[in-house]
């Protein structure tokens, strides 16, 4: 059957019509054809896919790095008002957020400091041996079973403290366990020192020991002993890794035998892994008060500190005791100092929750919600911004008393100008700013800890209060000249 020459055109852009990919790209122009003619038509298009791909990687590269920067706003106004909504209780939100961390970690999406700011020096601080990059930490309780060390590091402070840890597993007090206050930027807990226990902290860490060794070529004891020229806790230079250690629940509060034995088992379970050792004598929530009078707690310390020597590898971990904010009338303060020296403990931890000097809701001075009110009903200890001027006031105190004591110790032991290392103070206890840690360390202490701070002011808080110490010492230094 005989086709026209101008159905045979019809057919062919038909079929074209039909299978548009069958048009084709020659020499830069692309060629659709249309009916009996031929439209060049001019690649933009490939110009204009290419700028916008680009723009797309652009703006996801751009994201990635302002979301994963410790100093993005965001972490402070989106993150952490995003979680109290989606997780109402306290507690869900502190499991929430460890989790997040974890796994952005995990696929390196986690917030951390660009830039080194600590590479300056300016911020240094001598303490154990170690040179500290700055002189802030994380308290425990933010990790109390050190799930998320290495991410806590990678947020700028130079200390991280995690636990408690207990000898053996224990659940703690009865949810809910941990209320916020909001508007005072504060917390209410009675958490009751619930622990996954010292085998699966020890092994966590040691975990974490082997994956260094893989990477950097060292085997666990070399790192262990400072070989890879990093302290064998922090893993990181110029940082140290804190471990507290409680006692069980379940141990007669009368024993102190039994609870020396709690402290040493669990000192001896992560001592390799730790840098510093400290002992909480302070829960508000565990009944824990009466070891720090002078007899049980020089007894306590005594042991541990003869268990942290006998930790296998060459630098011993440093061993602290935190004590609290309520045992504060100076024959309390003396007696503690003196188990301290005498123990041949290496510092202590000021502060702790309170219960003696939690603000009532008429001294807070603001209307609280009926939630808050509620919360300031409940049982557990304090902590927040209020706590500042009571934590300055106990460091300075500790910082005189501690010195005299010590030195009346070592008197007569001393060899010509021989000089003992002055006993050490972290502190911590309503510090929220820069400016008060300066004050914390005019004081006399050698790391400001902070915990509800980060609660309130989410990931980039360290890095926040870095900054402000060092706008601070350069108003400093500009009155001084």
């Amino acid at each position: 059957m005989h086709v026209s020459s101008h159905s045979h055109r019809c057919l062919r852009s038909s079929r074209c019509l039909d299978a548009p990919f069958r048009c084709y790209t020659k020499f830069s122009k692309l060629h659709l054809r249309t009916g009996a003619t031929t439209v060049p038509v001019k690649a933009p298009f490939r110009i204009r896919n290419a700028l916008i791909a680009t723009s797309v990687a652009l703006g996801v590269g751009l994201g990635y790095f302002y979301i994963t920067d410790t100093r993005a706003s965001i972490h402070k106004w989106l993150a952490v008002p995003l979680i109290r909504v989606i997780w109402p209780d306290a507690e869900d939100a502190h499991a929430a957020g460890i989790h997040g961390l974890e796994t952005l970690y995990r696929w390196g999406l986690h917030p951390r400091e660009r830039g080194d700011p600590d590479v300056s020096g300016d911020l240094q601080v001598d303490v154990f041996g170690y040179t500290l990059d700055n002189p802030l930490g994380i308290s425990s309780g933010l990790d109390k079973n050190a799930v998320i060390p290495s991410q806590l590091f990678e947020l700028g402070p130079a200390v991280v403290e995690i636990g408690g840890v207990t000898p053996l597993p224990q659940v703690g007090n009865t949810r809910p366990r941990i209320f916020r206050l909001k508007s005072q930027q504060g917390l209410v807990n009675r958490c009751g020192m619930n622990s996954e226990g010292a085998a699966a902290v020890a092994t966590r860490l040691r975990r974490r020991v082997l994956k260094y060794g893989y990477l950097t070529g060292y085997d666990v004891e070399a790192v262990l002993n400072g070989d890879a020229g990093v302290p064998p806790g922090s893993l990181i230079k110029g940082k140290l890794l804190a471990i507290q250690v409680a006692k069980q629940e379940t141990t007669p509060k009368d024993d102190i035998e039994a609870i020396k034995e709690d402290y040493i088992s669990g000192t001896k379970a992560v001592s390799r892994y730790a840098d510093i050792i400290t002992i909480n004598v302070s829960c508000p929530n565990a009944g824990y008060r009466h070891l720090q009078q002078v007899e049980p707690l020089t007894n306590i310390l005594t042991g541990v500190v003869a268990a942290a020597r006998q930790t296998k590898r060459k630098v011993k971990p440093a061993v602290m005791v935190k004590v609290s904010p309520d045992e504060d009338n100076e024959e309390q303060i003396t007696n503690i100092c003196t188990a301290l020296c005498a123990s041949n403990a290496d510092g202590i931890v000021v502060g702790n929750t309170t219960v003696k000097w939690r603000p009532t809701a008429s001294a807070l001075g603001t209307r609280l919600s009926k939630k808050e009110n509620a919360a300031m009903l409940e049982r557990g200890g304090y902590s927040g911004p209020q706590m500042f001027e009571r934590t300055l006031e106990l460091v300075l105190r500790y910082r005189r008393i501690l010195d005299q004591v010590a030195y009346q110790h070592t008197a007569g032991k001393r060899n010509g100008s021989e000089i003992e290392p002055q006993k050490v103070i972290f502190c911590t206890g309503g510090i929220t700013n820069g400016k008060q840690a300066l004050k914390m360390l005019h004081a006399g202490c050698s790391v400001a800890q902070i915990y509800t701070a980060m609660v309130y002011g989410g990931a980039g808080h360290i890095t926040r209060m870095k900054q402000e110490m060092r706008e601070e010492l350069r108003k400093l230094q500009k009155t001084d000249v």
